[in-house]
């Protein structure tokens, strides 16, 4: 197919939230919090377990009392702060903390791009393919692609909690290709998530699919699904070389 439009997810396709580690650091500094070593390790195996980090590891099991917010996490801010501010407190963690770590997960330094983000969205750019993000997502994503000089290389963002409905649901994916002027069937969508993500088929989209790893585990994933001719005749030239 001749590529007119790409979707992209953001979490574990275009950027990667911090390691547990790192969050709660950052939380305990920016409160000027002290935690022994003991404490430390503890909190982040607890944290870990439940599930705490939005965009980082699932929980191990959804507590009953948080089970209808976490299902509809990404249709509002409500829901996935409670949700999410739920599952920390989980951890043990006081209410003040949990609140400080869920504000830290919205800041851009959070939130590191993948290796070839940049660089396969500039190849869009300039070969003139419209680029959105659909995004299951309870916050407003886009101060973290301007931080990383991201932002003038997408063309409309579609954010779950501000259509009120989530992926797979084809609706967002319609929305997306109704803002960037495309039919579906000349879209690709791009993500990590086999089931969310996979709705975009229902409209005809074509939909290609990274691995959700650490920033340091997937350097070339995005240029590798080769979405840009340029991009593609590289690949072919460094694999002939």
């Amino acid at each position: 197919m001749q590529i007119k439009g790409a979707l992209f997810d953001f979490s574990g396709t275009l950027f990667r939230i911090e390691t547990v580690t790192s969050w709660l650091r950052a939380a305990l500094d920016s409160t000027g919090t002290d935690m022994d070593e003991a404490g430390f390790e503890g909190a982040v195996q607890r944290l870990t377990a439940a599930g705490a980090l939005p965009g980082g590891p699932s929980p191990e099991r959804i507590p009953p009392e948080l089970a209808s917010a976490y299902a509809v996490r990404d249709s509002s801010a409500r829901h996935h702060r409670e949700a999410y501010t739920g599952l920390a407190r989980q951890a043990g963690l006081d209410v003040g903390l949990c609140d400080v770590l869920y504000e830290r997960h919205m800041d851009p330094a959070a939130w590191q791009p993948y290796p070839d983000a940049g660089e396969v969205l500039r190849g869009l750019r300039e070969e003139g393919v419209a680029v959105g993000v659909v995004s299951n997502i309870g916050w407003d994503l886009r101060p973290v692609f301007r931080a990383h000089g991201l932002d003038g290389l997408v063309d409309a963002y579609v954010l779950s909690y501000e259509h009120g409905i989530q992926k797979p649901d084809p609706r967002l994916f319609r929305t997306a290709c109704t803002l960037l002027g495309r039919d579906p069937a000349d879209v690709v969508m791009v993500g990590d998530d086999r089931h969310a993500d996979g709705g975009a088929a229902a409209l005809g989209c074509e939909v290609r699919f990274v691995d959700h790893l650490p920033v340091a585990e997937r350097p070339g994933g995005l240029r590798a699904l080769g979405l840009t001719a340029r991009l593609t005749e590289e690949g072919r030239d460094t694999r002939g070389s």
